[in-house]
């Protein structure tokens, strides 16, 4: 018996090497994931030995101060609202592309109700640019392909590989944005004074309560001058 020869597809060859290329980018992926996990893991866990012997009582203020003014714009903007013919526009094709009513599984509804979420969110604030983020973000997606065979599957993997690819690229920039703050040369600076066999942080503590006795020491001399 003759041997069968099995023809392939070009576009089955394709989707052979768009899977093995996203396999190999799902690991590099997944790797660049636990490397920047990690490195937001060190700095929040220094972030909070800083404000336990520094800062805690600041930065509890600042917060609740930007909560309150977050809440008073939110408010200022919702008596204000007057959405633009091109909000609108943006918003109804968001709704057109995106409402979970045009789900086809639990995974999928779930999927356009919190994009719908965002949407409802962003159309109270007036901001289109968030409206355009999530239209975007619906058209790339790999679950927004109808269809099964072949050709569909392809433009599903074709995404995803250009959804790893963002979020690669996404990755090295928050690294880079967390090496220029201040938080991270801060912690350089502690990490180099620690194998150096000094507390830095300990000794800024230590500063900052000799500030605050001196501080105490001018106002009780101001309360005795003015008799109070």
């Amino acid at each position: 018996m003759d041997d069968l020869t099995i023809y392939t597809s070009p576009e089955e060859e394709e989707l052979t090497a768009k899977k093995a290329e996203l396999e190999t980018l799902e690991s590099e992926l997944a790797e660049n994931e636990l490397k920047l996990t990690t490195f937001q893991a060190e700095l929040h866990s220094f972030e909070q030995q800083y404000l336990g012997l520094i800062g805690s009582r600041y930065t509890e203020l600042e917060r609740i101060e930007a909560q309150i003014t977050e809440y008073m714009d939110y408010l200022e903007s919702s008596r204000n609202f007057k959405p633009s013919d091109g909000l609108k526009k943006l918003y109804r094709e968001v709704a057109k592309r995106v409402h979970p009513d045009l789900a086809t599984d639990e995974v999928e509804r779930a999927k356009r109700q919190n994009l719908m979420a965002a949407a409802n969110q962003a159309y109270e604030e007036g901001d289109e640019q968030r409206l355009r983020e999530i239209l975007a973000s619906w058209e790339s997606d790999p679950h927004s392909v109808q269809g099964e065979g072949v050709a569909a599957e392809l433009i599903r993997v074709i995404r995803q590989i250009a959804q790893c690819r963002s979020r690669l690229v996404a990755i090295h920039r928050d690294m880079a944005e967390l090496r220029q703050t201040e938080l991270f040369e801060l912690m350089e600076q502690v990490e180099q004074a620690r194998q150096s066999g000094q507390d830095l942080l300990t000794e800024m503590a230590k500063h900052l309560d000799e500030q605050i006795a001196e501080a105490q020491e001018r106002l009780q001399d101001l309360k005795e001058q003015l008799g109070v």
